[in-house]
């Protein structure tokens, strides 16, 4: 007989209703917190920034969205679905390919309608703490306020669920301490207007990177995007350079690149990604995050001396998002019921040192563990298999693969081309 549990999922973003759903699914009784007045975690544009635009200070108000207000997806809706929820959320009629946050946050907000899930959120209740309750049992304690009020309630089983794009990373570039001008870190990037006739170095080569250099080069006296690949051409505007890493700066406002080119800049931008956190989370150091890896976490979801009363869903990247989510609660969610068994602790853990070996192998860097490229179906498949469900679909796969190869081709053309026009173009995701 299967067991019904009182969970706390914390976080109502994508990673949090899929737990919803799937603790739901399996007869356990559910509380979602969530410290907004909305769902959709990192898909809720929030137009306030920061008042430390590199969000360091830890005494700064912080606000959770990183979105800027032009966003588009960089993946196809058709991979941005759930397995037996696909993404067709209709624009003036029109179903698009790479849809607007706007029509992300539709799309979340009717599948959370469709599943009854909105009954099971606070909103406007932030968690300040989570904490056994004592060593000997499993139960957790968690602490929220809202509206001033604190609250501390016991629950059988935690998933955390609070994302992973609120708290940047920044470059460490030498010399920085005395350089005269302004730095900003793109999760305090919203529109394009405060950059005009400025001279920018955006630092990345990510998607938020190259979508960003080529918004603020329309209002920009110069764009100078500096990276690891400074020969990949990603912008074809002509005030845009490319550069490779920054080597230091001057208290003069020069910015010198290993390349040997320099500029003399008045903002420095960093699309430097961000960092895994999670504030409210006590363990007594037996979860820690060390240079972005957490753990020691079995498959990214459980830490072997707290399963499987504590998980995370939602840490690995570079996969179909969506799907992972919904399968990694999925197996959180039977496990709990007691209708799929973990390995033991000690087995959990070999698993985990046997991961990180692999990845010293092959000179995976650290702050890559949660990193899936290559390995993203493998993953999912095992999911797939641990909970009994069919494997992620051939024709969804093939998908997705096309887009590598579609990127592929746009940064041999050095951005002559256009990546979603490309996309478009190969007819694999036809409306």
């Amino acid at each position: 007989m299967s067991k019904s549990l009182q969970v706390a999922v914390i976080g109502a973003g994508v990673a949090g209703l899929a737990s919803a759903r799937e603790l739901k699914r399996e007869g356990h009784r559910v509380v979602v917190y969530e410290k907004s007045d909305q769902l959709g975690g990192t898909w809720v544009y929030d137009p306030r920034v920061e008042s430390d635009p590199l969000g360091l200070d830890p005494n700064r108000e912080i606000v959770h969205g990183s979105l800027y207000s032009s966003l588009c997806t960089n993946l196809p809706r058709q991979l941005m679905g759930f397995s037996d929820y696909p993404f067709e959320i209709k624009k003036n009629g029109e179903i698009r390919t790479f849809p607007s946050h706007e029509e992300v946050l539709q799309f979340l907000n009717e599948f959370a309608r469709d599943f009854g899930l909105v009954e099971l959120i606070r909103f406007n209740t932030e968690v300040v703490r989570v904490q056994r309750v004592d060593s000997r049992n499993d139960l957790w304690m968690v602490k929220s306020t809202m509206s001033g009020l604190i609250q501390e309630e016991t629950f059988d089983a935690v998933v955390v669920c609070n994302g992973h794009h609120t708290q940047p990373r920044i470059a460490n570039i030498p010399g920085i301490e005395k350089w005269p001008g302004k730095q900003i870190h793109s999760h305090n990037y919203r529109v394009p207007e405060p950059f005009q006739d400025q001279v920018v170095v955006v630092i990345g080569d990510s998607a938020s990177a190259h979508d960003i250099s080529g918004e603020i080069a329309k209002v920009a006296k110069e764009v100078h995007l500096s990276s690891r690949s400074p020969g990949v051409k990603v912008s074809n505007y002509d005030n845009v350079g490319q550069h490779s890493k920054i080597e230091c700066v001057f208290d003069n406002g020069e910015v010198a690149f290993e390349d040997g080119s320099s500029v003399r800049a008045d903002i420095i931008f960093h699309c430097t990604g961000y960092k895994f956190n999670f504030p409210f989370l006590e363990t007594n150091g037996i979860v820690s995050v060390d240079d972005n890896r957490v753990g020691p976490l079995y498959k990214h979801v459980f830490p072997p001396k707290l399963a499987p009363s504590l998980s995370f869903v939602g840490i690995p990247y570079w996969v179909l998002v969506f799907h992972m989510m919904e399968f990694q609660a999925r197996w959180v969610a039977r496990v709990l019921s007691g209708k799929v068994l973990l390995p033991s602790e000690k087995e959990m853990l070999t698993d985990i040192e046997k991961h990180y070996q692999r990845m010293e192998e092959v000179g995976k860097p650290k702050h890559h563990t949660h990193s899936l490229h290559s390995d993203e179906f493998e993953y999912l498949d095992w999911l797939a298999a641990e909970t009994g469900e069919a494997k992620v679909d051939e024709g969804l796969k093939k998908k997705y693969r096309t887009i590598y190869k579609v990127l592929a081709k746009f940064l041999a053309d050095r951005g002559r081309l256009n990546f979603k026009e490309l996309v478009v173009e190969t007819g694999v995701f036809e409306k």
